[in-house]
């Protein structure tokens, strides 16, 4: 991995919600731990690259999510024209992370192919694995790869240059997470193998799981892929804001730098 990018998580909406409710098996010091909701975006010289595209308005609305801004608008906060990305790399296929790809009308979209056989395979039956998929979007993706824009990929893949996906499954089957070239290392993104800092510190798994143990074993495999820890980002914690620096004061709050190491 040779290009570098600069990196910035977008924080697009925000919800309510207490410990016991981001941890199998709950939690015995039960309190308020909120979550975010990001979009990233990897750009340099040659080219801009989004990761996770959010939640729609409806998509979100029903499920009680406070959206503060439409996630792919507010890339033109940092100067990316969604009009013009060629890639999206689509982390897995829940509804807050696969909905908006009609705002992308050149993208390929890039996706692990397991996931898209579970989200419209025989699991979707079950209610409890369905909640986290959107049907509208899961066939608004398949009607792009009828179209020809959808690339899949079966395992490790190295998608661009400076730009590596890793996939690890557990709480999805095709989940994967994004390692990014930046002028300090190679930031791992890890979008919902470890949805806070603390359940990677602590292997406490999420509570959406399709395979546990996979979502344990995806920890170790994050550590494996970062040179430190400081360099894995994950993917819901509201302590990524505070940890790392807006790119200018009016973004405050709303993106962050992740291609500078975190002040805490």
């Amino acid at each position: 991995m040779t290009a570098e990018y600069e990196l910035f998580a977008i924080r697009y909406a925000t919800r309510k919600a207490r410990r016991h409710e981001h941890f199998i098996g709950g939690d015995p010091h039960d309190g308020p731990m909120p979550m975010d909701y990001f979009v990233w975006l990897a750009r340099n010289d040659d080219r801009t690259v989004v990761i996770d595209i959010g939640f729609t308005a409806a998509s979100g609305g029903k499920r009680g999510r406070t959206r503060e801004r439409c996630p792919i608008d507010a890339l033109g906060l940092l100067g990316a024209d969604p009009a013009a990305v060629e890639d999206v790399i689509l982390t897995h296929m829940h509804y807050d992370h696969v909905g908006n790809f009609e705002k992308f009308p050149k993208a390929r979209f890039h996706l692990q192919e397991p996931e898209m056989h579970y989200a419209v395979g025989r699991y979707m039956r079950h209610p409890h694995l369905a909640k986290s998929f959107e049907p509208d979007d899961v066939c608004g993706i398949v009607r792009l790869n009828f179209d020809g824009r959808v690339r899949y990929h079966n395992g490790p893949a190295d998608l661009l240059p400076g730009i590596a996906v890793v996939p690890v499954g557990g709480h999805s089957a095709g989940l994967q997470f994004v390692k990014v070239n930046t002028r300090r290392g190679i930031v791992v993104l890890a979008s919902d193998v470890a949805h806070f800092y603390e359940n990677m510190e602590t292997g406490r798994p999420f509570t959406t799981a399709l395979h546990i143990g996979d979502m344990l074993d995806g920890f170790d495999t994050l550590r494996a892929h970062a040179a430190s820890p400081e360099l894995i980002v994950p993917g819901h914690d509201p302590l990524v804001m505070q940890r790392y620096p807006a790119p200018s004061p009016d973004l405050q709050g709303i993106a962050v730098r992740l291609d500078v190491p975190p002040s805490q």
